[in-house]
């Protein structure tokens, strides 16, 4: 199993036109990301020069019960979910296909954190 990227989730408190999606993408946009991904909850901004280096700008995750802290990208979501039920980590939200094309799971880690751990069946 390898890691494909690592995202930090940064939380906002609200999606209403005009704020904090639109000053992020505008304040991120200065330092050089533009957007990649916006489904209303989360916004993902990226390098156009190297497209692995990303934040997202989350106000809730919309189908599972916490907001993770950070996401982490691996090319065998499977492998992972089993690697750390074997260890006893608590797992947070369980194994699920997302509607978006995604994989994933979250699981806590030692610090109290929430890592969604993804995969994209398609980049197989």
């Amino acid at each position: 199993m390898s890691i494909r990227r690592i995202v930090p989730n940064i939380r906002t408190s609200t999606v209403a036109p005009g704020t904090a999606m639109e000053r992020n993408a505008e304040f991120y946009g200065r330092l050089g990301l533009q957007e990649v991904m916006n489904h209303g909850w989360i916004m993902t901004l990226a390098s156009p020069t190297r497209p692995a280096a990303q934040i997202s700008i989350v106000v809730a995750d919309a189908t599972a019960p916490v907001t993770p802290d950070v996401s982490v990208e691996v090319d065998d979501v499977d492998a992972a979910y089993r690697a750390m039920k074997e260890s006893g980590a608590e797992i947070v939200y369980p194994l699920h296909d997302e509607d978006w094309g995604v994989r994933r799971f979250f699981v806590r880690d030692p610090n109290g954190c929430v890592v969604n751990v993804l995969g994209h069946p398609d980049r197989r």
